[in-house]
């Protein structure tokens, strides 16, 4: 293969030696970079190598990630007001840059127990349905290795066409009405719950049209419904309200940040946990549908049958 500095999923697929389905799979589980422009995927060679090294087996750890005090590292599932949260840190701080990695919420719980990310934001569902992350936490960085800060609470629901054209009303419509679903990676929180949601409503997959789809975030899902590619897909309530689209909630759920307790009181870390306490960002939650801030930036320990966080 003559050597680029971008490859297409093909090229890529042929790189690895898999088939171009398992590439996309890697990218929403196991972090292959990749990035896509006007629909199109490509994957950044050198990146690529790089994380073929980082997979390696057997090698002895050695921390990959600098402090946070030059340079923050933010990585999981994606939201539109973080995304509005890291712009107002780097157009405020002048000595330290946020960046962020869209994995989903399981890839940033494995990233931060790699030592790949200062901050992992993550809103996966346990099996109690009722508590988020702690249980996923033990179960990818072995204990209690990180501490978490509730970033907001957010609606999630289905986003179908304005006025609601094919009437849904219910997730059981999925399996009984034509529709094409938009849907999430396999590491995403939303992902996570809609494959709940069906288990709960006794719906198999398979019978959903556009289940196999790969979209990269909420505003992917939000443009495909509104573009016609899709009927309906999972996704926060505030990207709805952006693009006109019609709203059916499911559930409220919280959205944490996660961070290595070694790595807490790093200064890049605590000045934006700070912010989550200041009239700026809670100007920014107000404009959005469909958050709650009001327990935005404190410390969350694993409790049981707390109905504020169900819907």
């Amino acid at each position: 293969m003559k050597e680029r500095p971008f490859l297409s999923t093909k090229e890529v697929a042929q790189f690895l030696d898999i088939t171009e389905k398992m590439v996309y799979s890697l990218v929403s589980e196991k972090g292959l970079p990749a990035t896509k422009i006007t629909g199109k995927w490509l994957f950044p060679l050198r990146y690529v190598e790089q994380w073929l090294e980082e997979n390696i087996i057997n090698v002895p750890r050695s921390a990959k990630l600098q402090p946070s005090d030059g340079l923050l590292v933010i990585s999981g599932s994606h939201d539109l007001l973080l995304d509005k949260t890291i712009a107002m840190f780097n157009r405020t701080q002048n000595d330290c840059l946020a960046v962020f990695g869209n994995v989903g919420s399981l890839g940033g719980i494995q990233s931060l127990g790699k030592n790949l990310c200062h901050l992992a934001a993550s809103h996966l569902l346990q099996e109690d349905d009722n508590e988020y992350n702690f249980d996923f936490i033990y179960r990818e960085m072995g204990g209690e290795q990180a501490v978490v800060v509730n970033f907001c609470r957010r609606e999630q629901g289905f986003i179908v066409p304005k006025d609601n054209p094919k009437h849904f009303k219910d997730i059981s419509d999925l399996q009984t009405k034509d529709f094409i679903l938009a849907n999430r990676g396999e590491s995403t929180g939303t992902r996570h719950l809609l494959d709940r949601s069906l288990t709960q409503a006794g719906i198999d997959p398979k019978d959903i049209k556009g289940y196999d789809s790969f979209y990269q975030s909420h505003l992917d899902v939000a443009i495909a419904v509104l573009s016609g590619r899709a009927d309906i897909a999972l996704a926060i309530h505030p990207v709805a309200d952006l693009l006109g689209l019609d709203f059916i909630p499911l559930r409220w759920e919280r959205y944490d940040l996660l961070i290595s307790k070694a790595r807490f009181f790093e200064k890049g870390i605590q000045v934006f946990l700070n912010m989550l306490n200041e009239p700026p960002f809670q100007n920014e939650a107000q404009k959005l549908k469909g958050y709650d801030i009001s327990r935005s930036g404190k410390i969350i320990f694993p409790k049981h049958n707390d109905p504020s966080d169900k819907e």
